[in-house]
């Protein structure tokens, strides 16, 4: 029996299998942070995928927290209003859980779409704005540099997030994700090598995580009791020659998280510094995955250049993560986990229209909702 294909709990949240759709921005909302028809077709096409839970992508909850002037926001009603309208359509066609994963990108915001030249936009650009950090150190050298937060920056940073949290609820999502991950804004204060402040948000381990645990928190306190929160960590900066954010912090971090009621840790890397050195490769993020999972109770999710799918179910066989992310490749591939289901030998279910394309001798592949 397939362990892709077996429910998992996420706190009160229960998913049909362990496969986990992860954010990915689209760079297609309009200049206010809202929804264009790209996002109906894209949503309708993860809901018909076969997937356990869909996480949409890393929506700001500031303006100035976007990456570029195309992300999505929700840190007004209006925008929370469409998303609402959007996701009565999606849950619609398919029962699949929808998150979405709520994130400011700090010193890595006010950029480009990335096809059209990714670079910073300055603040004196039409498209762009001044950044804002931990601290007054831009992502590249020719970067404009941001401000630094002050305590009241901060504060205000903390109330956003559980206004945004609040309004997700509304919407009617049935799970939010906190973005700690890639080099933005939470990991900006995590990070030693971006974080040179001297008050209660940095210098020590503590100090760097109180932000990203103060906003779990206030997050926490804005939404229902038992409502699921996940988070997604960046496992290392890839930095080794350095003192900076590693997989002992993240450990230490997943500990804190875990007591405050986080339902899963997402475990990514790096996108803190130009000069990382990845070591690139298939599952490459696995192994933080699986030192992670050796010290929570809580599932932890692996992610990361995982595309096939005894790849996917041999991570779950080692117990080196108790979920599997999946990004790209179902860009590629929209229906990657029905291929899944026919390779493990297991039943995927899908909505009644499409059962007639069930391919000949698999028979058991395919259920109706």
């Amino acid at each position: 029996m397939s362990l892709l294909f077996q429910p998992i709990q996420f706190g009160q949240l229960q998913l049909s299998n362990k496969i986990v759709i992860a954010p990915m921005c689209q760079y297609s909302a309009n200049e206010q942070g809202e929804l264009s028809y790209w996002h109906e077709q894209q949503w309708a096409n993860y809901a018909l995928s076969g997937a356990g839970l869909c996480i949409i992508e890393a929506t700001a909850v500031q303006p100035e927290g976007r990456i570029s002037y195309a992300d999505l926001g929700l840190w007004n009603d209006l925008q929370g209003a469409q998303l609402k309208a959007l996701l009565v359509k999606v849950k619609s066609l398919s029962p699949m859980p929808i998150g979405i994963q709520l994130a400011h990108a700090g010193r890595k915001a006010s950029t480009d779409k990335p096809w059209d030249g990714r670079g910073q936009l300055a603040p004196s650009h039409a498209q762009g704005w001044q950044t804002i950090s931990a601290s007054n150190l831009p992502f590249y050298p020719q970067d404009h540099a941001p401000h630094a937060m002050t305590v009241a920056d901060i504060q205000q940073l903390i109330a956003d997030f559980a206004a945004s949290a609040k309004r997700a609820v509304d919407a009617g999502f049935d799970l939010i994700e906190l973005h700690a991950a890639h080099g933005y804004l939470l990991h900006q204060f995590m990070s030693p090598l971006s974080n040179q402040r001297t008050d209660e948000y940095g210098g020590s381990f503590a100090n760097r995580i109180r932000l990203t645990l103060e906003v779990f928190q206030a997050m926490k306190n804005a939404v229902p009791e038992g409502f699921p929160i996940g988070v997604r960590l960046s496992a290392t900066d890839w930095m080794d020659d350095v003192a900076s954010w590693d997989v002992e912090s993240s450990i230490g971090l997943s500990k804190a998280l875990e007591q405050l009621g986080a339902v899963y840790i997402h475990v990514s890397s790096g996108g803190l510094h130009v000069e990382q050195k990845l070591d690139i490769h298939a599952g490459f993020q696995v192994p933080f995955a699986e030192a992670i999972k050796k010290t929570v109770n809580i599932p932890v999710i692996a992610v990361g250049l995982i595309t096939e799918a005894m790849q996917a179910e041999g991570i779950l066989q080692y117990e080196q993560a108790d979920a599997i992310g999946i990004a790209r490749v179902i860009l590629y591939d929209p229906r990657w986990p029905w291929h899944a289901a026919a390779e493990l030998g297991e039943t995927v279910r899908i909505t009644p229209q499409y059962l007639r394309c069930q391919p000949h001798g698999l028979s058991g592949l395919f259920q109706a909702f």
